[in-house]
């Protein structure tokens, strides 16, 4: 089953990322899934959460409207090409994790080749979907914010780190502390 998001949607998102690639097509494809499973974004209070970098969360901010500025697109450095998504509202959540089997049979190295496999593959085939009966991410609060007293520059509250009776950021609690 091909996608089923409009072309010019599409189009968009690639102008949105920069380019075309497997990578984004990954994530156009976890955002159909989190529309299909939870609703439109205008529909739900979605949260999404990234444990990758790699091209396809720039999909997903565009696509679902979840953002790391709003503090509804959280990432988790894993390494792994897994996206959980979540509906504030009503307490619904999955967990997708990009499909070993879709690699079987098909050069890595051909681009074109895995663009069209990513956008043409059937979601239930694509992904492996688990659902998740924990709660959804808490919203973001905004924090106070604390000068560093090595640098002098202001840093979130929950970012700071106390040594010796002092606030400093992170990158200078690594200068005074020898133990990291």
């Amino acid at each position: 089953m091909s996608c089923n998001i409009p072309k010019e949607l599409i189009d968009q998102t690639i102008a949105f990322h920069g380019h075309s690639c497997p990578g984004l097509a990954i994530g156009i494809r976890a955002a159909e899934l989190a529309m299909r499973e939870l609703g439109s974004p205008a529909e739900v209070d979605m949260v999404a959460i990234s444990e990758t970098d790699m091209c396809g969360v720039d999909a997903i901010q565009f696509l679902t409207d979840c953002t790391y500025g709003k503090g509804n697109f959280l990432h988790r450095d894993y390494g792994k090409k897994a996206f959980s998504f979540f509906d504030r509202k009503t307490g619904k959540g999955f967990r997708a994790v990009l499909s070993q089997d879709v690699f079987s049979g098909v050069d890595q190295g051909q681009r074109e080749m895995m663009l069209e496999l990513f956008m043409t593959l059937d979601l239930d085939d694509m992904f492996s979907i688990t659902r998740l009966e924990c709660d959804p991410p808490r919203p973001a609060k905004i924090l106070e914010s604390l000068t560093c007293e090595q640098c002098g520059e202001y840093v979130m509250e929950s970012r700071t780190r106390r040594f010796a009776g002092k606030t400093y950021c992170i990158p200078c609690f690594g200068d005074v502390e020898q133990k990291i």
